[in-house]
């Protein structure tokens, strides 16, 4: 089970870190991602990190703003969020997958998601 939180209303400019807290014995060994949908878009990918945290891929649209991170001791994912745009207005969700593939950026290939957090990014 994932439970995303921290997610809010910032203004352009500013960060914001969410978490996604995974329950379960072997919840440190699953390939985490981060995926957003915004108004009217299909669910795309943003961030993904190998249950070791060394293996890390971004989105384009994101890479040098945005950090995955993960801290298995506390079965916790994060997703340092700087320098945020209006464009990165969307609910953020976590979801978690048993293998890396070159699929990663497909949500289809998810497992499990989290309930999205909701990021608002004023201008």
């Amino acid at each position: 089970q994932l439970q995303a939180s921290g997610g809010g209303l910032v203004q352009a400019g500013d960060s914001l870190r969410l978490s996604c807290a995974a329950s379960g014995r072997t919840a440190n060994r699953y390939v985490m991602g981060w995926f957003r949908e915004s108004l009217g878009k299909e669910r795309e990918f943003v961030a993904v990190t190998t249950w070791s945290g060394a293996g890390t891929y971004y989105a384009d649209s994101v890479k040098g703003r945005f950090t995955i991170s993960r801290d298995n001791a506390k079965n916790t994912v994060f997703l340092q969020m700087n320098g945020l745009k209006p464009e990165d207005t969307a609910v953020y969700y976590c979801a978690a997958r048993l293998n890396l593939y070159s699929d990663y950026d497909v949500s289809k290939r998810y497992d499990y998601w989290g309930q999205g957090t909701l990021v608002t990014v004023s201008s």
